[in-house]
């Protein structure tokens, strides 16, 4: 047996690429995911992962996570769907970007705060996660999970865990605070109630909860923003949507460099070997597919764009699989050196 971890990131709509790619490693009987850690739409899905591992095995997983991507738009009108599944998500993307309808959307996102609809105000992701069962994500068994949040007044993470996860813990880990009313709950350390809003500004996701001696060495990131853009953005849609991408990917890059900081040390013979040492990264993505995609598909879930995502995650799962699962368990197949050279 296989055991892994995984770092989930967060990404708005375009996490049902991570729904593909858990959907994918159910398949695989011989990995075991020990740990999840897990940022917005990558804390929803690790709570869906994990709730449904509890309840019935990997089949209550996968029943899990298509129930969650249909509460979160996967069904819709079947009419439209019919007519664009020809479609490539990125025409689809283009269409949605430049319509009168999101255009006037994020205009007013921009300059119209969350909080000025008083009495009328909820945020549309509660009834989604309302529909967990508390009880099997806080359980002792199956995975252990992390879902990362970020503390508005200090600026620093939070990482919730055990029972300490909570439709509100979730909720906060996906809290855009151009879009939803910070999230409050109670700190013990700070002995007061805090504001938190996406944990992608501080962990996208966290790595450091992951660094303990009971869990598996391999540490598999999902990651769902482009590391690389080549062309420069133009649009104020588009320059925006990149501003996201890179602040958002900035945390797992400081932590990945640490690593290969302390790895490199460690070749060098000028450390002792420690927990970060053990640390072996890979990485399941589908680049060229996000570079297509834009900030629309992120905050407007469209059925069709949600189950090619699920197939695009399906697929990067399975060429990883093909080419790296002998290597689990054996060795980085992320060249952190290269990465950071």
């Amino acid at each position: 047996m296989k055991r892994i971890n995984l770092a989930l990131q967060g990404g708005g709509a375009h996490g049902a690429f991570t729904w593909g790619v858990l959907d994918r490693l159910l398949d695989e009987e011989d990995i075991e995911v020990a740990a999840i850690t897990g940022t917005s739409a990558g804390a929803l899905n690790g709570a869906a992962f994990k709730s449904g591992m509890v309840r019935n095995g990997r089949d209550g997983a996968r029943d899990n996570l298509n129930q969650l991507w249909e509460r979160m738009g996967a069904v819709g009108d079947m009419r439209l769907a019919n007519w664009m599944q020809a479609i490539e998500p990125a025409q689809i993307a283009h269409a949605m970007e430049y319509s009168l309808p999101f255009s006037v959307g994020d205009a007013w996102s921009r300059i119209v705060s969350p909080y000025a609809y008083g009495p009328f105000y909820r945020n549309p992701l509660e009834p989604v996660v309302d529909q967990f069962n508390f009880a099997e994500i806080c359980a002792d068994q199956g995975p252990r999970l992390f879902v990362c949040a970020t503390c508005v007044r200090s600026g620093k993470i939070r990482v919730f865990t055990g029972d300490e996860v909570s439709t509100n813990a979730i909720l906060a880990s996906a809290c855009l605070p151009n879009l939803f009313q910070a999230v409050e709950i109670y700190d013990p350390k700070s002995g007061r109630k805090e504001a938190y809003w996406d944990g992608g500004y501080t962990g996208n996701p966290a790595l450091y909860p992951l660094f303990n001696n009971d869990l598996p060495n391999d540490v598999v990131i999902v990651n769902i923003n482009p590391l690389e853009r080549d062309e420069v953005p133009k649009t104020p849609q588009q320059i925006q949507n990149r501003i996201n991408e890179i602040s958002f990917n900035s945390s797992l890059f400081r932590e990945l460099r640490a690593i290969s900081f302390v790895q490199r040390l460690l070749a060098e013979g000028k450390l002792n070997a420690g927990e970060m040492s053990r640390v072996l990264v890979h990485m399941i993505a589908d680049d060229a597919l996000m570079n297509s995609l834009s900030v629309a598909t992120k905050t407007v879930p469209n059925p069709v764009v949600l189950h090619k995502l699920k197939e695009a995650g399906r697929a990067a799962t399975h060429r990883f699989i093909s080419d790296h699962k002998s290597k689990l368990g054996e060795a980085s197949t992320v060249n952190l050196p290269e990465m950071f050279g």
